[in-house]
């Protein structure tokens, strides 16, 4: 059980990581889009950064619980 947990705390932190790196590849495109005349695509990625962003908050959450209950 200790051992899942521990594996846990690595698969949130790396799952954190991995959102931010997709969000901001996903605001260089959205801004290609616009580049080439579509606001409305842009607008619409950037709203999935928004909610990827929002999901992060709850792993980093989630996160911190398995972190502060250790000690």
């Amino acid at each position: 059980m200790e051992e899942e947990r521990e594996r846990l705390k690595v698969l949130l932190k790396h799952w954190i990581e991995h959102n931010e790196e997709h969000g901001e590849e996903f605001s260089e495109w959205a801004e290609k889009a616009k580049g080439f005349g579509e606001d409305t695509v842009r607008d619409n990625i950037l709203m999935a950064v928004e909610q990827l962003e929002e999901a992060n908050k709850f792993l980093l959450w989630a996160w911190e619980r398995l972190i502060e209950e250790k000690f």
